[in-house]
């Protein structure tokens, strides 16, 4: 076993998310600024996608790992193909689940709070499944996944975002971050729990999804300036896209097989 795919002992802190408060909307100098920015990507894509979905009745969607609704409340304000969206959001953590609710301006969403590895819904009860930024923060994502995979109907969609690992990730993702954003904490993030493209799509393939479509997600280089490398904080004007390198992170769909009898 190479260093990369090495098991770290050093635990991930999950615990930041109970004491970002209302920093989860406004902090510039945190590394939650990079998720709103993420977001700002992420959220058309997935729109896209659910836009060419078949069904024409209203959806059920189910954000995992929602923290502070950035993608639960971008769907609830939206209505792709025509079809309403019945969202729901699910997070471990309560404070971030109050700041999310605060924030839906739609009042619609429904956060609930419980645990990826058991979540408390039927089976077949969701359209749509989202894990965004979530699955690196768990010990066993696969347990996730097929959870994922009880809850999701037949031909269903589940989105995923999350973190290669390798070296480059490691660099960007962790050591720059933590370099050049003020108030990163320790341990945020974990390489050794970060996960390569074909491990993601092995274990879905495992649970009866099929990955679909696969984009690497970077930052935009033309949007970072040498002198805001120094200053702290997230620029305003600071943005993401997507690639065709999963070397970094990577966004995905996966489709629910068609079990019924």
């Amino acid at each position: 076993m190479n260093l990369i795919d090495a098991p770290s002992k050093t635990p991930i802190n999950n615990d930041i998310y109970e004491t970002l408060g209302d920093r989860w909307y406004t902090a510039h100098d945190d590394p939650v600024a990079l998720l709103r920015k993420e977001s700002a990507t992420k959220v058309p894509w997935v729109l896209g996608k659910i836009d060419q979905y078949s069904p024409k009745a209203p959806l059920r969607v189910l954000d995992v790992g929602c923290g502070a609704g950035f993608l639960s409340n971008a769907l609830a304000q939206n209505s792709p193909g025509g079809r309403k969206l019945e969202v729901h959001g699910l997070d471990i953590s309560k404070d971030s689940l109050r700041v999310a609710a605060a924030h839906d301006p739609t009042a619609s969403v429904q956060y609930v709070h419980g645990d990826a590895y058991k979540l408390p819904f039927p089976d077949r009860s969701f359209d749509v499944v989202t894990s965004m930024d979530f699955l690196e923060h768990v010990d066993d994502p696969e347990l996730v996944i097929k959870e994922v995979s009880r809850v999701l109907k037949p031909e269903g969609l589940f989105f995923f975002h999350t973190f290669n690992r390798n070296w480059l990730a490691y660099i960007v993702i962790i050591k720059l971050v933590e370099w050049f954003v003020k108030n990163t904490p320790k341990h945020m993030h974990v390489l050794s729990l970060f996960i390569k493209p074909e491990e993601l799509k092995d274990m879905c393939l495992r649970h009866s999804m099929r990955p679909r479509d696969l984009v690497g997600l970077r930052p935009r280089f033309s949007t970072i300036t040498l002198k805001s490398l120094f200053t702290g904080v997230v620029p305003e004007g600071f943005a993401f896209t997507t690639t065709t390198s999963t070397r970094l992170s990577y966004l995905g769909v996966a489709t629910k097989d068609d079990l019924e009898p």
